[in-house]
Parts: structure tokens; sequence; C-alpha cells
């Protein structure tokens, strides 16, 4: 089975919410709501490809320095298997925007559970809700 390798961050705002995002129409998992990131290219380092696809999906920069490692995501769909470090990311440049068609949502740590995600992501949310 092959091995994909995404990189993925939970932005944290002032306020402590979390910022997903809704896969749009046309992508497989399409509504379901994720942690913003992408696919890490070969040569790419998970911090690279974060801020890479921040930029390209959300119109904000941020630094390698400021994406904490947090825990990570292991988990075998029927086609591949996902490995997935998520990093926090407190500090950032600019406005998270739409860049791609995704509805966007600031949500607090205790009402992540409410929205529907990617099975590879559920396991995520009691470590992030903690981390909080």
């Amino acid at each position: 089975m092959k091995t994909v390798l995404v990189s993925a961050v939970a932005l944290i705002d002032i306020e402590g919410r979390v910022l997903l995002a809704q896969r749009p129409e046309g992508k497989s998992m399409a509504g379901l709501w994720e942690f913003p990131g992408g696919k890490i290219e070969p040569g790419e380092t998970p911090e690279a490809a974060l801020i890479r696809e921040l930029h390209e999906e959300l119109g904000i920069g941020t630094w390698a320095s400021c994406l904490a490692p947090l825990t990570f995501a292991s988990h075998s769909y029927d086609e591949f298997h996902l490995l997935m470090p998520l990093f926090a990311c407190r500090k950032w440049e600019g406005n998270p925007q739409s860049n791609e068609g995704q509805a966007l949502k600031w949500v607090r740590a205790n009402d992540l559970r409410n929205y529907p995600m990617p099975a590879a992501d559920v396991p995520l949310i009691p470590i992030l809700r903690d981390w909080l």
C-alpha cells in the first residue's frame, strides 16, 4: 500500500479557536472539515510544505520557527496509508482567506467534534482539545 505524506496545521487565533477548512466539491471526501495543509512534495520538509500550502490555500505567511510539532496521524484508507504530522501555529502574517473555494470556520476546541472530518483527523481532536 502506498504511503502518502501530508502536513497539516492547527492555526490557533488569539481567542484559542482553531481554523478548519471544508473540502470543496469535486475533491475526495468533499464536504468534510479538516486542518489546513497538503501533500509534502519530494525534497520538501513537512514545515516547508506547510508554509507553501498555507500561502497557496489561505494567502498567509508563517515561518518554520512558528510551527510547533504537536502530534501526527497514521491512518489506512482503502487506497493508501496517510502519515500526517500536525503542527500548532499561533503566529502568521495576513488574514486567512479561501483561495481554493473551501469554506473556512474558526472553531473552539470543545466544538471540533461537531464537524464531520476525515477518519485520519478524528483522533487528533482530543489531543488538540487537551493541549488547548
